[in-house]
């Protein structure tokens, strides 16, 4: 009886030291996880935030609330996440390839450079355009936010080269060649009418070149198979993939192959991982949920071609299916898997963060951009050291973004 009794007190006595042991582990990772967090520049590459920003009710400066059509982003949730730098998409989405469409889609842009200007001057004490790596640094050494602009889809180009100069002058250094469906410039990765230049366009070759003149980041999101491999043979300098992930963990035509991953690699550029769960797994069925988009598409003619008011209700309508039928989403970890991936396959040299935040971007755990300190948590638990995740939250980036702009001035 005295041997079951110290048999059983010695048990009890393991297990709670080993609770206790389980419990700082977890306090010293998520206080080592803190800590680099702090301490590195964390870049997300892709939000589409700026939608928003051209509604006069809309504030980036205050603090909303992303469970009530709040959007995904705002100044003091990146703040709270400890996010130090963003790219704001100036987001077209694609419409009339006519000279009407395209001037009515480069005037689109012009206001949504205006909008995010506007927004960043009203918050300017927590807030600041950027446009170089160094002044994210800088910026992120006075304790505010560094916003930078990307433009998403090339579609407001039109057929004027010029104005890749002109988009480069008002202050974006990326410009994705295209959406989800062909233009002029190259196919789309999901065209629902396949294939119509098979890659660039002799248009977008001229644009890849003038891209690479100016020191614009080409970035290949979106765009097909065979445009990314006409990309990377004509680009002179690396380029950037803004917010994609690994079709071998996700079979899914947005995603790159690892045959892609390693041209990409061979290139010297960066894939920035999203956060948006059908890129990162395969969905579960949601046939419900998947009707009610199916039918709104339909209702507002796949988004094309709309006013402003129009917009406006397929937004809210579009927020209030996700209200109803909440998505079932990816996790960090999820997401992780395809750092890993990437870093197995390449190395950790070409892998960084793109959430695609208000773009369909966000996870179970990190829903919103002031959670962004559970990736660092993740990474850590992974035992990516402060150098590594240094690299992943911005290093590659910006390493690809001095690049573009050396081989831009040499050029010159």
């Amino acid at each position: 009886m005295f041997k079951l009794k110290t048999i059983l007190f010695l048990f009890l006595a393991g297990i709670s030291i080993l609770l206790v042991s389980c419990k700082l582990n977890k306090e010293n990772l998520a206080e080592k996880a803190a800590g680099i967090h702090d301490q590195v520049l964390t870049v997300d590459t892709h939000c589409d935030t700026p939608m928003r920003l051209l509604r006069s009710d809309y504030n980036p400066g205050d603090k909303h609330d992303p469970r009530q059509g709040g959007g995904k982003v705002d100044f003091q949730r990146m703040k709270e996440g400890g996010l130090d730098a963003m790219f704001f998409a100036v987001f077209i989405g694609q419409g009339e390839r006519t000279e009407e469409g395209n001037e009515k889609a480069k005037n689109l842009a012009f206001n949504i450079f205006d909008a995010i200007k506007k927004a960043v001057k009203d918050n300017q004490d927590i807030a600041q355009l950027a446009t170089s790596p160094e002044d994210a640094y800088k910026i992120q050494d006075e304790g505010k936010r560094a916003i930078f602009i990307g433009i998403e889809n090339g579609y407001p180009i039109g057929n004027d080269l010029s104005l890749i100069e002109k988009f480069y002058e008002m202050g974006a250094r990326y410009i994705t060649l295209c959406h989800t469906r062909n233009n002029d410039i190259c196919d789309s990765s999901t065209d629902s009418e396949g294939p119509e230049h098979n890659g660039l366009s002799d248009f977008g070759i001229s644009v890849v070149k003038e891209m690479n003149r100016v020191g614009f980041m080409v970035d290949v999101s979106h765009i097909s198979d065979s445009a990314f491999y006409d990309v990377l043979k004509i680009s002179t300098a690396p380029v950037i993939a803004s917010h994609s992930c690994a079709r071998a963990l996700c079979d899914n035509p947005r995603n790159l192959t690892d045959d892609m991953l390693r041209v990409l690699a061979d290139n010297g550029g960066v894939i920035q991982i999203c956060f948006v769960s059908e890129y990162l797994k395969t969905p579960e069925p949601f046939p419900e949920r998947d009707s009610a988009r199916l039918a709104l598409r339909e209702k507002y003619k796949d988004f094309q071609n709309l006013s402003d008011a129009e917009m406006d209700s397929a937004r809210y309508e579009w927020y209030a299916i996700d209200r109803k039928f909440p998505p079932k989403l990816a996790t960090v970890a999820d997401m992780a898997d395809h750092i890993d991936h990437v870093v197995e396959l390449v190395g950790i040299n070409h892998v960084g963060i793109g959430t695609d935040f208000d773009g369909g971007g966000g996870l179970k755990d990190c829903f919103d951009v002031s959670e962004m300190e559970n990736v660092t948590l993740e990474l850590v638990k992974r035992g990516y050291n402060s150098k590594e995740i240094e690299k992943i939250w911005g290093g590659n980036l910006m390493r690809v973004f001095r690049k573009v702009r050396d081989i831009a001035e040499k050029e010159s």
